[in-house]
């Protein structure tokens, strides 16, 4: 009976986390959470949280219920919530339900609510159920949980690579390294991001418009590293009808014109202080986004960016397609420049997936250990 319980709890929860994966990318500053109410093997109603101040999950998923909810069990991804925000507390919802049992994925990250949802509702006379597929609900949700523990968003750092490391030709021509499977792939993990982030070098290689362009995808910050106003107003990003989603990160080095230009086509433009060398730690642009609420950063390179960041152990998940090819000029462009680690010191990485994608190869891997660097060493060119 214990058996059939469990693998009944999993089912439905599944069903919860398949139901959050579709407001990631949707909900900054709150994480994705999926919920699903059951009585006796059948599905009363489900929901996801759609946005930040919209109706949470539990909400939704009551609210799709069409008849009493009296002995019910609901399945939520992550501790419903137990104080005012924008919305109401959950855990109050829930106590006036009639719902007899709440299993949850994973307990709040945010230390002034861990566990004191699951409190309220015992008291209630509510039975809790916790960690029912933890460790998928709480993958579900890491950037909402790295922006509480550490103060900055999850960065997944994405490259496309020949299989000798490299991202462009000597000219710095890139496109296309990897095939349309391998492309459209990438479309899935903006999907998942609130921005996107690359170096002035790519924006003046590529000319890119780093947006999602699935069906329905949310738009995403386009996160530009120009410490030195590098990029010109005629950028795609800077001129095509979303260019108010464009953030410029400069720093004092950037003339004043330039900032204006940019200012004028619509873009945010944050002036950060400079090290002594004139670089921007990495840091300190992830600890601004966070402020700003975004809590997910794909990092499309270059290689100085990635490398600056790697240094400085902020990457917390790796998406590397390499393309069957070999560049074979060491003039070509690394996909990852100036962390000049030593064996001795280098950073492991633990691999947890290979795939093939189309023609291509990705392979997933995230950080054994960050390295422990000074900030001045980790720095971004101005």
């Amino acid at each position: 009976m214990a058996t059939q319980r469990q693998n009944a709890d999993e089912k439905w929860m599944s069903h919860a986390v398949a139901l959050a994966r579709r407001g990631e990318g949707r909900t900054r500053p709150n994480p994705p959470v999926g919920a699903v109410v059951v009585r006796q093997g059948r599905l009363l109603g489900q929901g996801w949280h759609r946005q930040a101040g919209l109706p949470h999950a539990e909400v939704e998923a009551i609210r799709a219920c069409k008849e009493s909810l009296t002995g019910a069990t609901i399945y939520v991804t992550l501790e419903p919530c137990c104080t005012h925000g924008r919305t109401p507390p959950c855990t109050e919802l829930l106590m006036r339900s009639g719902i007899a049992r709440v299993v949850v994925g994973c307990a709040d990250p945010n230390p002034s609510h861990a566990s004191r949802g699951f409190r309220l509702l015992r008291q209630a006379g509510i039975t809790v159920t916790i960690g029912v597929c933890e460790d998928v609900c709480r993958q579900l949700i890491e950037p909402f949980a790295m922006r509480w523990r550490c103060g900055r968003p999850f960065v997944t750092l994405k490259l496309a690579m020949t299989l000798d490391g490299r991202i462009a030709d000597r000219c710095g021509r890139s496109q296309w390294l990897t095939g349309p499977e391998a492309r459209q792939a990438v479309q899935a993990l903006r999907r998942r991001a609130d921005a996107i982030m690359v170096g002035a070098g790519t924006v003046l290689a590529d000319d890119p418009a780093l947006r999602c362009r699935l069906p329905g995808a949310p738009d995403v910050w386009r996160v530009v590293i120009d410490g030195a106003g590098r990029t010109p107003a005629t950028a795609q990003l800077l001129t095509d009808r979303w260019a108010d989603t464009t953030v410029m990160i400069t720093t004092k080095q950037a003339k004043a014109a330039m900032q204006q230009r940019w200012a004028r086509q619509g873009a945010q433009v944050w002036v950060l202080p400079a090290g002594a060398r004139g670089r921007i730690a990495p840091s300190r642009i992830l600890r601004r986004l966070a402020e700003e609420g975004v809590l997910h950063v794909l990092c499309e390179g270059g290689g100085q960016l990635a490398g600056a960041l790697i240094k400085a152990g902020l990457v917390d998940e790796y998406q590397l397609f390499y393309a069957p090819a070999i560049l074979g000029d060491h003039r070509g462009i690394s996909g990852v420049s100036g962390a000049d680690f030593r064996l001795a010191t280098l950073p492991k990485l633990q691999i947890e997936a290979v795939s093939r994608v189309g023609v291509d190869l990705l392979v997933r891997a995230r950080p054994l250990a960050a390295p422990v660097v000074a900030e001045e060493t980790a720095c971004l060119p101005g």
